[in-house]
């Protein structure tokens, strides 16, 4: 164990406690992480970050060093809202502190890592050990909204340059090495019927009725899905449906499903397309006249004002056990947390899918706080996973390094 940075991470326990409880004490749903942002950029500066700017999207990008390695640690800093309030019990928005827990919308999803990563490039700073390597930590934004959209354009618009060779994503692992995660797409399907006076539906052509045989050949299609031995089994669900008509005693003219479509390892998108195209044509329609079938778009404009256009396709990815980067996540471990780590995979999805599934950069998970905790009204993060994945963070670029000159 290196017990210099375990013990420099340790003199922090208080300032990250402090700057996460600050964070969560402010809203910062999708779209509006502006104040959160500027409190991070205000940390950054206060603990001596080489450089600081935000980019146009309104991402947060923070420097340490300046070496030919550029090595990425990434933290969405938006949330997602807090629904029912009475169902909280505690206040969501006070980043409360009790027996070493730290409750609040963001705790556990995603700003603890925030925390960590900022008190890592202090704890890089203080014992000195940047190298041969240049280490960007970035709070992005929107990721709640539209996962992997923040990092599409920080790679699009070249908001770093060079681009970087190795992303750490800090979502929440339970302080778990994970290297991967199913895809995901958002797809739609609308039904075409004819509208008539509800007192003769025989008029007319319903259109919830003919998407009531396309669900059921959706929930179908759910159990034929490819199972990998790693991620799991591909899944497609219905999560909103919704139907147009021109009166409460009219037949509907339009019916609309929302699909969550999970995706394994080997599925794509023209595969999960041409399965859903295939469920309407046993449901017994015709494409493109009876219904139509569309992969979404994300275009709601950013708190900054930049408008995206993100087709909502996140592809699948793994980085294989043997990779520098898994290498180097699995030695820092030993260094600063314990002995053997577990090496696993998110059940969600995240930031990865445009780094590693869209631009093919290497990337690994390692975060503090435990993922079953994310959207729920029990958000929280241990105090301790905070100073666990300070340790952790600041011991990785070395590892990495070590781990490409092998």
């Amino acid at each position: 164990m290196d017990t210099k940075i375990i013990q420099a991470a340790e003199k922090y326990r208080d300032d990250m406690t402090k700057f996460l409880r600050d964070m969560v004490a402010i809203p910062s749903e999708s779209c509006q992480e502006k104040d959160v942002i500027l409190r991070i950029k205000q940390e950054m500066e206060k603990v001596g970050f080489d450089e600081v700017r935000i980019d146009k999207m309104g991402n947060i990008l923070g420097r340490i060093g300046h070496g030919k390695h550029v090595i990425a640690m990434d933290a969405h800093i938006d949330t997602v809202g807090i629904a029912d309030p009475k169902l909280w019990s505690c206040d969501p928005y006070k980043g409360k502190l009790e027996n070493g827990i730290i409750y609040g919308r963001g705790a556990s999803d995603q700003e603890g890592g925030m925390a960590s990563m900022v008190y890592a490039g202090k704890i890089i700073k203080d014992l000195g050990l940047e190298g041969d390597y240049t280490l960007w930590v970035t709070g992005t934004v929107q990721e709640e909204d539209c996962d992997g959209l923040c990092w599409d354009v920080i790679m699009k618009e070249k908001v770093l340059d060079p681009a970087p060779e190795i992303v750490v994503i800090t979502e929440p692992t339970n302080l778990n090495i994970y290297r991967g995660h199913r895809g995901r797409m958002e797809i739609c399907v609308r039904t075409h019927g004819v509208s008539c006076h509800g007192s003769a539906p025989e008029r007319g052509k319903n259109a919830v009725y003919m998407m009531a045989k396309i669900a059921n050949e959706i929930e179908q299609l759910n159990e034929r899905l490819h199972v990998d031995p790693f991620l799991g089994k591909g899944t497609i669900t219905i999560s909103y449906i919704d139907c147009k008509t021109p009166s409460l005693c009219a037949v509907p003219d339009e019916a609309y499903i929302h699909l969550d479509r999970r995706l394994t390892a080997g599925e794509t998108e023209e595969i999960a397309v041409n399965e859903v195209k295939d469920a309407v044509k046993r449901a017994g329609f015709e494409v493109g006249k009876d219904a139509d079938v569309e992969v979404l778009t994300y275009t709601t404009p950013s708190y900054t004002g930049y408008v995206p256009n993100f087709k909502k396709y996140y592809p699948t990815w793994v980085l294989e056990e043997d990779h520098p980067g898994c290498v180097a996540a699995v030695e820092a471990y030993k260094d600063t947390v314990g002995p053997t780590p577990k090496v696993d995979k998110w059940t969600f999805s995240t930031n990865g899918i445009a780094t590693m599934g869209l631009h093919k950069i290497p990337t690994i998970g390692f975060g503090p706080a435990n993922e079953v905790y994310a959207h729920t009204v029990e958000d929280q993060c241990p105090v301790d996973h905070l100073v666990k994945a300070a340790a952790f963070y600041a011991a990785f670029p070395a590892k990495y390094l070590e781990a490409i000159n092998k």
